[in-house]
């Protein structure tokens, strides 16, 4: 079951901080709106019509880090109403994002629209397969016609998602977008 994003973003520092600015008492009305239980069908088409997002994890010394994740549009595919899921293509071997998952599955994503200027932040706990574990599935993200070296597959459980304000965000095209205009 998907919760409401602020179970895991409004902490008390997070609280005394929109107190101190003045915030407090809008954020308890979103607090209260409740949960959402599962991805909708704007989430569904938002994220399989990404050809990258970004990534957070957090490694056993405590320090965040912040992977980009790239691939043909659609690599990032919706397994369920609560599951995401994509083949991870090898990359430059250092596996920090990897070997995080696999010592504290507490994951983050951002994923970013820039012409339309949106993003999703999705709160998500993580696991992590070999590619050759589950033919099933590694049939279902493929992606067809991309030559890249797929290394493993990682699933995303969602636990909370939220829609991000398009306030500052830069609009940024693609060489694509741009012949389209």
């Amino acid at each position: 079951m998907n919760q409401n994003f602020t179970k895991f973003a409004f902490t008390k520092s997070v609280k005394e901080v929109q107190d101190h600015y003045g915030t407090r008492n809008s954020y308890a009305r979103m607090e209260a709106s409740g949960d959402r239980f599962t991805l909708t069908y704007n989430e569904i088409s938002f994220i399989q019509s990404r050809d990258s997002f970004y990534m957070g994890t957090i490694g056993d010394n405590g320090w965040p880090y912040v992977q980009f994740r790239g691939g043909p549009k659609g690599f990032l595919k919706v397994i369920d109403d609560s599951t995401i899921a994509y083949v991870d293509f090898r990359g430059n071997g250092q596996y920090i994002s990897t070997g995080n998952i696999n010592d504290n599955n507490k994951t983050s994503l951002f994923l970013m629209d820039y012409p339309s200027q949106r993003r999703l932040k999705i709160w998500a706990e993580s696991t992590i397969i070999q590619a050759n574990e589950n033919e099933e599935l590694l049939k279902k993200l493929q992606v067809e016609g991309y030559k890249a070296r797929i290394e493993r597959i990682v699933i995303f459980k969602i636990q909370a998602y939220d829609w991000n304000c398009p306030q500052h965000i830069t609009p940024r095209y693609t060489a694509d977008e741009i012949t389209q205009m």
